[in-house]
């Protein structure tokens, strides 16, 4: 049976209005709890703070400690404002606990008894995966609206119901669905579904990879699953931090409010740009480029390239160390470089062996030259060859120790180089590999750059290593202290763990939190790396993932049908094979809460047309707008067309947002030009004035910056231009898929086949 209402006005029935008035006060209890752990914890930070650190590095670190526990434990119960508590499970009579209340987190009151469930506690499993035909001891599964701290409905679904009763209730995801979209996503903790619980609840170990078509929740699923994996193996995963792969600047900017407010604040953030400390990839790849960048066969090219670093000279090398001529010949300099190869260290690591084995022979050469005993005078012998600028020189022109922005620089800087390192290329790769700015580097380069990496080492280790190794084992038994008393003191937190505060604050003061030091260090090892839009990588990209996540601890969310990346995977098994082989397992998600069936139907017979063999999923409602065609002339007048289909839904539509999505297909209808213009006919402020803006009412974006997000109205530009993209059915599907209540396509050209039926 659903019982719903969305306010206690009048029309309500009694029952009704007893039942919201009845979760209104126990809501307010809660919040009134929240108040006061709120105002312990702040006068506990107070305290700290107000305590000086005298006498012992100890006793300042236990200062430091204690206000970095406080602040995070106040920090987390900030963030649970909203929606504190968003439903109730009532069980079976004799449960040990029969009616329990699911919310953001735990609460118990202040004889310990709970009063609110965490979400991702066992104990609210249930809430999501209880269903009519498996009820799991739950009676009735009621979910909460709320406006501030009042509870305004109650929307009821009755799972083991008597006879001549509905089973079913769905009037929060219907009401969550339907809501207007407001520039960014918002959590949907209050309404998961049980095939996205089942995946958000998965094991941590080992590759999940989660195929869901448009509008599945594949991405809320994975930042709930990362929210789910802190709170499950949190000793281990604060230690070592999540990496959060997403696809743009602007899909990190749409999603950074979820974890938040799901209390998680220390998620690594980033673009599969950023991941190369130092460098971000800015700029479109030209598609050959991205095809040839992200290919295997570039391991193979970059190996060679530092190989070819290390040189062996044409005749013999010639030196006069004060008044002493010396000769190195070829074959000495190719002795050492194999023994130094022979090492299997990286380039600059092995470059020590070289430079050591060339200064013992020309060491050798000069005592015996010199007639004086080598063994005496060896050091001195040493030390003269090494400051002696020829010989310097000439060591360095044989074996230069390298970074990898000079290597790739000059691989594509210099087309003899490419010729001969990249015989495996042909020559129109190779051209696509040169340009111009060999440094303006882009999303490609950076696996290429990390390749490199790996292949060169550090040019010299970081000072203070081992002393900060030597430090961290007392530094940790002390946190662990510091932890007990914290717990001691009557507020725990389970936010953070011996190790982590060992790791924030070492002997030399805080070095920043795990995030932070994460972001910077490339050799960083996460404990769980989730990567959004997952479909998009290279094979070169994901040998970059591989690397920053040995224990292959990932959730990959994605869909194949949707790849636009010309080097991007063609299916799961291809572009998994290189990385863990045939052990990952997979998920799906079949159920579309976003795109009406009306648009659905017409995304999908784009790819059934194109050959694409997919299985959309399946809308979970019709929607109220049928698709419209909208006909240009071709002429100079069809951006002021496009303006005034924009300007017409503008004033249709009270709340939500619209994006016009272009293909470039020429300067009047490029992004820009029409940017402005659409700007220049609305009030202002309701134009977003860049691609990357997400709060103004209206964004005007290419292809490639809508994926991932959704508006209520879309208006397409000319889709027969982005079908001629490199994987232009993919990306046409893409764009058709963003619309959560209308879609307007605007056309020149005659409609790609599989849209003929939009009116």
């Amino acid at each position: 049976m659903s019982q719903s209402t969305g306010s206690t006005g009048s029309g309500v029935s009694p029952d009704v209005a007893s039942a919201v008035a009845l979760e209104d006060a126990h809501v307010a209890t809660l919040y009134a709890r929240l108040d006061v752990l709120r105002a312990q914890t702040a006068d506990q930070l107070a305290e700290v703070r107000r305590t000086l650190a005298t006498g012992t590095h100890q006793s300042r670190f236990e200062r430091d400690a204690f206000a970095t526990l406080y602040e995070d434990r106040l920090s987390q119960l900030w963030s649970v404002e909203n929606r504190l508590c968003f439903g109730r499970l009532d069980l079976q009579p004799g449960t040990e606990d029969p009616r329990r209340y699911v919310g953001r987190l735990g609460l118990a009151d202040e004889r310990g008894n709970q009063v609110l469930v965490d979400w991702r506690a066992p104990a609210a499993q249930d809430f999501y995966q209880a269903t009519a035909a498996a009820p799991r001891d739950v009676v009735r599964r009621r979910h909460l609206l709320t406006s501030g701290r009042r509870v305004t409905g109650v929307d009821d679904e009755v799972l083991v119901a008597a006879e001549g009763e509905r089973t079913t209730g769905d009037a929060a995801l219907l009401a969550a669905v339907t809501a207007p979209r407001t520039g960014r996503m918002g959590d949907i903790v209050a309404t998961i579904q049980a095939e996205q619980d089942r995946v958000i609840r998965a094991s941590e170990r080992g590759v999940l990879v989660v195929q869901g078509g448009p509008g599945t929740g594949k991405t809320a699923v994975a930042l709930h699953r990362t929210a789910f994996l802190l709170y499950t193996h949190r000793d281990r995963l604060a230690r070592s931090g999540v990496l959060l792969l997403g696809p743009s600047p602007v899909f990190l900017r749409y999603v950074e409010q979820v974890l938040p407010a799901l209390g998680e604040t220390g998620v690594v953030t980033m673009t599969l740009a950023e991941l190369f400390p130092g460098v971000v990839g800015r700029g479109d790849e030209p598609p050959a480029a991205a095809r040839v960048k992200g290919s295997l066969r570039m391991v193979d090219v970059l190996d060679a390239a530092v190989a070819d670093r290390q040189r062996v000279p044409a005749r013999p090398l010639r030196f006069d160390v004060d008044g002493t001529r010396l000769l190195l010949r070829p074959d000495a300099v190719a002795a050492a470089r194999t023994r130094a190869r022979r090492s299997r260290k990286p380039h600059n690591a092995a470059r020590v062996t070289f430079v050591r084995e060339l200064l013992n022979t020309l060491v050798t050469s000069l005592a015996r030259s010199r007639g004086v005993d080598l063994n005496e005078e060896r050091d001195d012998l040493v030390t003269e060859l090494r400051e002696h600028v020829d010989v310097r020189r000439e060591i360095n022109l044989c074996w230069m120790p390298l970074t990898p922005q000079k290597v790739l620089a000059g691989l594509y800087r210099d087309p003899g180089l490419l010729e001969r390192v990249a015989p495996q290329l042909s020559a129109a790769e190779r051209a696509a590999l040169h340009r111009e700015d060999p440094t303006a580097w882009t999303e490609a380069d950076v696996p290429l750059l990390d390749e490199l990496a790996e292949l060169l080492g550090p040019v010299e280790e970081s000072a203070g290593r081992a002393r900060r190794d030597a430090d961290r084992e007392e530094q940790v038994a002390y946190a662990r202290k510091v932890l007990e008393d914290f717990e001691a003191s009557g507020v725990g937190n389970p936010l953070v763990s011996p190790e982590l505060l060992a790791d924030r604050f070492s002997t030399d003061g805080p070095t920043g939190t795990v995030a932070e030091r994460a972001a910077a260090d490339r050799t960083w090892a996460y404990g769980h790396v989730v990567v959004d839009e997952a479909q998009e990588l290279s094979a070169m990209a994901w040998r970059l993932v591989e690397r920053r996540c040995p224990s292959r601890s990932m959730t990959l969310v994605g869909d194949v049908a949707q790849t636009s990346n010309p080097a991007g995977a063609r299916s799961w098994a291809q572009a998994l094979k290189p990385v863990v082989d045939d052990r990952w397992r997979l998920e799906e998600l079949t159920v579309n809460y976003r795109t009406p069936a009306r648009i659905a139907r017409v995304a999908a017979d784009v790819l059934r047309a194109a050959g694409i063999s997919a299985n959309p999923p399946t809308p979970v409602r019709e929607g109220e707008h049928d698709p419209v065609a909208v006909a240009l002339a071709g002429d100079g007048g069809d951006a002021a067309r496009v303006v005034e289909v924009v300007r017409a839904r503008f004033a249709s539509l009270d709340e939500g947002r619209i994006a016009l999505i272009t293909a470039e297909v020429r300067g009047d209808l490029g992004s820009d030009a029409l940017r402005a213009a659409v700007a220049a006919a609305l009030p202002p402020g309701a134009v977003a004035t860049s691609p990357d803006d997400l709060d103004a009412p209206v964004s005007v974006i290419d292809v490639q910056r809508a994926k991932g997000l959704e508006f209520d109205v879309v208006v397409l530009v000319e889709p027969g231009a982005v079908l001629r993209r490199p994987r232009g059915a993919n990306d046409l599907y893409v764009a058709l898929t963003r619309a959560t209540q209308e879609l307007h396509v605007l056309h020149a050209e005659p409609l790609p086949a599989g849209m003929a039926s939009i009116g």
